[in-house]
């Protein structure tokens, strides 16, 4: 079973699925849906298309190279393997996806440790946008305007007001 990528957004096409568009110079474009083959016929760049793989890893928001994926590169050739070897790739199977994840982890954390700063200043910036919306307890205390009045207003309850407020 061949797994193939598709030219415009890298992701894995499987048997029976996509399409492939040869040009007349007989280079084979695959993609794996209508949504690629569009956007590639439209001429646009997949370097400037938010959603493909490699603007992702282009613009920091995806890892990078990592040696990781070399297991998964596409070999043309057939390789020629023994028992041992298999054994062994087996093992480093395990190790290597333990290995990714910790990579994973740490390159997210470097994204969002500069991320923080940036929402504590725009935090900032939009409270000092609204800071006539927000008054301190000590403001409150030095401008009796913004309290309501210290003194008690009298008013005169019906025993059948009293009542009627009861029942419903």
């Amino acid at each position: 079973m061949r797994l193939e990528k598709c030219w415009f957004c890298s992701s894995t096409i499987y048997p029976g699925h996509g399409m492939m568009y040869v040009r007349n110079d007989a280079k084979i474009f695959r993609f794996c849906r209508s949504k690629c083959h569009k956007n590639f016929k439209m001429k646009r760049n997949p370097r400037k298309v938010k959603w493909t793989k490699i603007y992702r890893k282009l613009h920091g928001k995806e890892l990078p190279q990592d040696t990781t994926f070399e297991l998964e590169r596409k070999r043309n050739r057939p390789e020629r393997y023994d028992r041992n070897v298999v054994e062994d790739t087996v093992k480093a199977m395990k190790k290597i996806s333990e290995t990714r994840v910790e990579r994973e982890a740490q390159t997210l954390a470097n994204r969002m440790r500069g991320k923080k700063t940036q929402q504590r200043r725009e935090d900032l910036a939009e409270l000092q946008q609204g800071i006539h919306l927000v008054k301190a307890p000590t403001a409150l205390l030095e401008e009796p305007s913004l309290t309501l009045p210290k003194e008690k207003m009298k008013v005169k309850v019906s025993v059948e007001q009293e009542s009627k407020a009861m029942e419903s």
